[in-house]
Order: C-alpha cells, then sequence, then structure tokens
C-alpha cells in the first residue's frame, strides 16, 4: 500500500469505522466477560497512562419516535481512561458506569488493535468472541420477544348497500 493509499478518504473512512466497531464491542460488553477474555490473552504490554480512568457524567440524547428533533433525555454514569503503548499507538476506553478496570482494558485493547504486531491477536482473541456474544444474546432476546407477538385481524362486514 503507497502512501497516497494512506492517505485517501476511503482509507481513513474504513479505519474510523473499524475502530468504531471494535471500540463499540468494548464498551457494550460485559466487563466480567471483557476481563476474563484479556487475561486468558496474557498480554501485558509496557504502556504509559495519559487520562486515568476517571467517571463522570455523559448527557445522552434522543429522538421522539426515533426521527424527531434529537432533545436531551438525561445524564448517565460513565468512566474513561486514555492510555500510550511504548510503540505509539493511543488506546481510548469508554464504559457505561463506574467500572475503571473496564476502561483502561477497552484502552489498552484499543491501543493494541491499532498495532499491526497485535491486532490479529487481540480481533481473536477478544473482539470476535464478544461480538458473537452479544450477536447470540440479542438473538434471544429478538426470539423471546417474537414468541409473545399477538397478531390481531379485523373482519369486515359487507356494508355495501342492499338493493
Amino acid at each position: 500500500m503507497g502512501t497516497a493509499d494512506l492517505i485517501s478518504p476511503k482509507f481513513v473512512q474504513s479505519e474510523h469505522h473499524e475502530r468504531k466497531a471494535w471500540l463499540g464491542v468494548l464498551a457494550r460488553s460485559d466487563a466480567r466477560e471483557v476481563a476474563a477474555r484479556w487475561t486468558a490473552l496474557k498480554l501485558e504490554p509496557d504502556f504509559q497512562t495519559l487520562r486515568p480512568p476517571e467517571t463522570g457524567l455523559v448527557m445522552v440524547r434522543g429522538r421522539a419516535g426515533g426521527t424527531g428533533d434529537a432533545f436531551n433525555l438525561g445524564e448517565m454514569t460513565a468512566t474513561r481512561a486514555v492510555i500510550r503503548l511504548s510503540s505509539g499507538e493511543t488506546g481510548v476506553g469508554y464504559v457505561s458506569g463506574r467500572d475503571k478496570r473496564h476502561a483502561l482494558t477497552a484502552a489498552l485493547a484499543d491501543a493494541l488493535l491499532q498495532s499491526p504486531d497485535h491486532k490479529q491477536a487481540v480481533m481473536t482473541g477478544l473482539i470476535a468472541p464478544l461480538a458473537s456474544a452479544r450477536d447470540a444474546a440479542r438473538r434471544e432476546a429478538s426470539r423471546k420477544a417474537a414468541a409473545t407477538k399477538v397478531e390481531f385481524f379485523t373482519m369486515v362486514r359487507d356494508r355495501s348497500p342492499k338493493k
């Protein structure tokens, strides 16, 4: 891949979407499952903490009916962390709740996923299993919801004028 390919909008967009996807998987996954899978990877990267895990509030926005104007729904607790590997990659971790270890693990995973040396191992050992577990849980919830679906029908009487 040439230098021109690295700065093309297509490359930047695909890298951005890929990173957004793995950050979403890390943020939405159960903290215990992330910790267990991270421990199983047995990676101990050398890193510097740029922003230690800290908890705060973030504004949650909503839309009336999913398509209306955006409005401030309320606040939720979130924890963030930022680290830099000794090789130079910077990782961020944002998770809902107060779990500082989860945020730090997400930041470490994000940084390692940006490293060509570790990307494949972290993707197959952490991101892929977390994503498939989340998809399975979503399918199960959809299946349970579909089982309670009630279909209504209406019989319409013939109301044409009588001759």
